[in-house]
Formats: C-alpha cells, structure tokens, sequence
C-alpha cells in the first residue's frame, strides 16, 4: 500500500482536477455559449462549468508549488471573471502556512471529504450471476444518463433536471468511461470512470431505488476496477462524505483515508 504522503496526495488531486477538466470540455463542446473552460497555474487545475456547477472548483492549490498571494490572485480572478465564487478543495498536505494564507484572504470552510484510495492488482474473474456490467457504447448515452439520473434523483427530486444535463456531459465526454450494471437485463445503476496518469477515479455511481441492495453498486466497483487494471492504473481513488455510506462500502472494497480534505469559499 503506497504511503498517503505528499506525492500520493499530487497524484490523487491531478486526477480529480483532469477529470472536471474534461467534464467542462465536454460541456463547451456540447453548449458553445456555456463558456466552461479550464486553467492550470501552479500546478492547481482551475475549473469553470458553470456558476452553479459542482465542477466549479480548484484542485491542487498549494500542493504543486508553495501557495502564494499571487497564485491566490490570479486562481481568483479566473473565477470572478466568470462571476462565479472562488471555491478550492485544499488537501491538508499543501500544509500549515497554505491554510493560513486562504484563512487570511477571507475564505471560509465549506465542506469536507475524505479522499480514499487502494492499490490495484489483478482482479478475479467475473462471475457469471444475475448482475451484468459493461461499458456502454455511443447508442447507449441516453439510457446511461436516465438511469443515472433517476438513481440520484429519487432522494432529491428537485435536481431532476439538472442529473439529466449533467449525465449527458458525462456520457459525451472524452473519453467516454461510463458503465451501465443491469439486473437479469434491466438496466439499473450507472457510474463514471476517469484515469489519468495510472490512477482510476471512481465517480458518480448510482442505483435505481427498486434494484439497491442486489449487488450492482458493488459490481461497478468491481468492474471499473478490472477495466482500470488492464488499462495500465495501479491506483484507484473515490471521494467519500467522512463515515458515510460510501466510505463504509468503499473500505469494504479494500480502499482506505488517505487525507480529509476541507473545500473552502471566498466570502463575498
């Protein structure tokens, strides 16, 4: 098991940070007039997609290069010329002094999250069960994003639409990784993959209310990981609320807490 350690915590935010790269360079393909684009300044990946996008957000900031008022700056002007908040997930590696310098520019705490991470090794062969997952072609894309988003919308009914725009980015970005579980040739849980550099994100996994519990959560985790494996990674990585129930599902699967990482917004 590699040491969740400083380089550890470069690879891990880089991936993250490409993966939302991506997602925004799926977007402005798909709505020219969104004006979602990206930046890299010391090694921090500023991402815009949106004013209200989750996506919308630093990754990195201090970890790459020391963190300094003028990095602040131009990391900052980025977003507040797309009249969007300033937002940074920080991982606690950037250190002691980073912190004080946001803490100082009038950023507040947020949000947290515990990034958790496994080696990967050869996984065993799939079963031949009831369960079925496999990576979903170009004709497949609207079935992906409907049964995504009716995986996420059922406990907030009121982001319906929104799961919808946001699963048709995923299912149009480049490349496309997404990967559809089916129960006895129903589809019911859908999920996204994103590798950069050897490391596998796990992301945006969802299950249909009247097929959870049988197994196809746990089997797109298995799958993107034997999907990541023969595609060169030898790390997987997800985010998790800390003692959530992804976290728990997820160390179950043999991941572990490499770092709490607090997300921290510039007061207006």
């Amino acid at each position: 098991m590699p040491f969740a350690d400083l380089a550890l915590s470069k690879r891990l935010e880089r991936a993250e940070g490409r993966a939302c790269a991506e997602y925004a360079e799926a977007r402005r393909h798909l709505c020219p007039e969104s004006g979602a684009e990206w930046m890299e300044c010391a090694g921090t990946y500023a991402v815009f997609d949106g004013i209200d996008s989750p996506v919308t957000q630093s990754f990195g900031l201090g970890i790459f290069e020391e963190l300094s008022p003028g990095t602040l700056d131009i990391i900052e002007r980025f977003f507040l010329d797309h009249r969007a908040p300033a937002l940074h997930e920080v991982s606690p590696l950037a250190g002691a002094a980073a912190l004080n310098l946001i803490a100082s520019r009038n950023y507040r705490p947020i949000e947290i999250s515990n990034v958790l991470y496994r080696p990967l090794e050869r996984p065993a062969t799939a079963d031949d069960g009831p369960v079925h997952v496999h990576r979903i072609g170009a004709e497949e894309g609207q079935l992906w994003t409907s049964i995504h988003a009716r995986g996420w919308s059922h406990e907030h009914p009121e982001l319906a639409d929104f799961l919808l725009e946001s699963g048709r980015i995923s299912a149009a970005r480049q490349p496309n990784l997404c990967f559809l579980a089916e129960m006895g040739g129903t589809p019911g849980a859908a999920a996204v993959l994103c590798i950069h550099e050897g490391v596998a994100l796990l992301a945006g996994s969802a299950t249909v209310p009247e097929l959870r519990r049988h197994g196809l959560h746990g089997a797109l985790v298995e799958e993107r990981i034997r999907y990541a494996f023969d595609h060169g990674c030898d790390l997987a990585m997800m985010v998790a609320e800390p003692g959530g129930d992804s976290q728990r599902n997820a160390e179950r699967r043999g991941f572990r807490v490499a770092y709490t990482r607090t997300k921290w917004r510039l007061a207006s």
